[in-house]
């Protein structure tokens, strides 16, 4: 927890007046059970009424004080936790931004969540009480002590067998509850993962009657962190009991032993009134301790877990080499060829595969031509595609773009010059139009309203009453497979980058609609690199290049005429799809 504390920085000078003024308050109460033994003492027991008054009076000042500086201290507590949280989130956001899909794969979505939120939430309610605690703890047990061996030093020694009980009593409570703070985070992990499945996959489970099955899922996972979250609070309900036995029996020996010394003329009674506060003082900031016992070690849990994001490196980096890179993608992009892709002996496996996902993958996609890529399903194809923007890093051969290995160019290089069409058609909360302007923030009306029309959605988005500014719902649930899949294009159409990525992004249309589309993109891509990814044989015919891929590897390259020939798979994929007329 100490290594995010470093997030604070900005807010030392607000650190430092909290403690000045949690001291203040501290040294206010410490200093009030005294002047309620000088008011017994020399007041009540002599009966001089003005004496009472007077020290009464600075009662009252001291008690107003430490009110104030409490309240001071409180806020200004509040807003560094509150500083602080959002600071690590979006440290956290941002670095999670940098991830490589392997990273993903890795933690898990559900998981970068529950970091990003519950986590911190942790770490931040745990900071606001250190903030207070942290002083005012040490110094009202320490301080307690002092005035209280100051007012009579043998009564003192009930603290000798009070204190050493208690703290073995937190550390044994502390030492019992501590593994599970670190198990229910993770099984929070599981309930957000399986929440998250049903509600997503909403659909799925009522088309298939499945919603019984996925409530028992969520039951289970529920339960399992409910029986948790109990176990550990079962522990440290021990707690609090057990301070209270320690501390009213320590009142009861103070008392006893008190008693015995006043009417023995060693001790005075507004002195052992005074006595008892500071044990009081002594043994509640103890209890403040516990406290800290039972929230610090949730939130340390928490911590390590934010901390192994923090500190994850993402695979996919920028090698340094950059002045170079740039250097060349520019020379590059003012030269008549701009958007040359080349992939060299490529190999990759994904992390932790014994097999290679694609092996010694070598071909050249061309501007103003079409590169089309077929196959069977996990075949690969899919995966070569997510080699192009650096979604992963190859393990052999190199990929490159206008000469230049995308290693070697920035991220933001790379991807400004890809338009990609994803497989799964990605919406965003917001507007039509703004999710078509995601591919181009300064795009123009006229920009937005032709790209749309190329990618065939003008008549479904004038079909809608609010038209370019209809409401898209989150993950774009209020459309279509087919609308979705078309606003996507129109994303990527709006960027004119010089190479467009299509993963099997015309599967959901129609043919109708798929020919059209495709007529109107080849207007549209006539000096950019087109490489499609499709599953229909219709959809890569009239293409430039035809890529068959089989279990991992190219089992032809051609024209439509050519494969037909040549390429047995192929002949096999097309006589699938297509009758002997189409064929012929």
């Amino acid at each position: 927890m100490i290594k995010l504390f470093r997030y604070l920085k900005p807010y030392r000078l607000a650190v430092a007046a909290v403690m000045v003024l949690v001291l203040l308050q501290s040294l206010s109460e410490l200093y009030l059970p005294t002047l309620m033994a000088d008011i017994i003492n020399d007041g009540v027991v002599k009966g001089n009424i003005p004496y009472i008054w007077k020290i009464g009076s600075f009662m009252l000042v001291f008690t107003a004080v430490g009110t104030v500086v409490s309240i001071a201290a409180s806020y200004l507590s509040s807003r560094i936790s509150a500083g602080f949280g959002r600071d690590v989130r979006s440290k956290t956001f941002r670095h999670v931004e940098n991830f490589s899909l392997q990273e993903f794969d890795q933690i898990g979505t559900a998981s970068l969540i529950t970091r990003t939120t519950n986590d911190i939430t942790q770490v931040q309610m745990v900071l606001i009480m250190m903030l207070r605690l942290m002083v005012m703890a040490p110094m009202m047990c320490i301080g307690g002590l002092i005035m209280a061996v100051s007012k009579d030093a043998t009564l003192s020694l009930v603290f000798v067998g009070a204190i050493p009980i208690l703290a073995l009593t937190i550390l044994i409570i502390a030492r019992q509850g501590i593994p599970y703070f670190k198990v229910m985070q993770k099984k929070i992990d599981k309930l957000n993962l399986v929440l998250r499945e049903g509600l997503t996959g909403i659909r799925v489970i009522r088309s298939f009657n499945r919603f019984e099955h996925e409530t028992k899922k969520f039951k289970e996972a529920n339960e399992d962190l409910t029986q948790t979250a109990i176990k550990v609070n079962q522990i440290m309900a021990f707690m609090m009991p057990m301070m209270m036995l320690i501390l009213n029996f320590s009142s009861i020996a103070i008392i006893w032993f008190g008693g015995l010394r006043v009417s023995s003329e060693h001790m005075l009674v507004g002195d052992l009134m005074a006595f008892l506060q500071y044990a009081m003082q002594i043994m509640f900031s103890l209890l403040m301790v516990s406290m800290m016992f039972v929230m610090v070690p949730r939130g340390s849990a928490s911590a390590v877990r934010i901390n192994e994001v923090l500190n994850m490196e993402p695979v996919i980096t920028e090698k340094g080499s950059l002045e170079k890179g740039k250097v060349d993608i520019q020379s590059a992009s003012n030269s008549e060829h701009a958007g040359i892709v080349e992939f060299e002996q490529v190999s990759f496996r994904y992390p932790g595969a014994e097999n290679p996902a694609i092996s010694d993958i070598s071909f050249r996609a061309l501007p103003g031509e079409v590169t089309a890529i077929i196959g069977g399903t996990g075949s690969g194809k899919s995966t070569l595609v997510s080699l192009i923007p650096r979604f992963y890093d190859i393990e052999d051969g190199f990929v490159r773009i206008d000469g230049v290995d995308v290693r070697d160019l920035t991220l933001e290089q790379l991807r400004s010059k890809i338009g990609l069409v994803p497989q799964k058609a990605l919406l965003f909360t917001g507007t039509v139009a703004d999710n078509i302007r995601y591919g181009k923030t300064d795009a123009t009306d006229e920009e937005v309203n032709h790209a749309a029309n190329t990618a065939q959605a003008t008549e479904f988005i004038s079909g809608m009453p609010e038209g370019f500014e209809a409401p898209i719902s989150q993950g774009g649930a209020n459309l279509s497979g087919g609308q979705k899949q078309r606003l996507s294009i129109a994303r990527a159409l709006i960027r004119k980058p010089q190479i467009y990525l299509f993963d099997d992004s015309f599967s959901a249309l129609d043919f109708k609609t798929d020919a059209k589309l495709r007529a109107a993109l080849k207007k549209e891509t006539t000096e950019a690199t087109v490489i499609i990814v499709a599953q229909r044989v219709s959809t890569v015919m009239d293409a430039d290049r035809i890529i068959v891929l089989d279990e991992g590897k190219i089992v032809g390259i051609g024209k439509h005429r050519e494969l037909m020939e040549s390429s047995g798979i192929y002949r096999e994929i097309v006589s699938s799809q297509l009758s002997e007329e189409e064929i012929a």
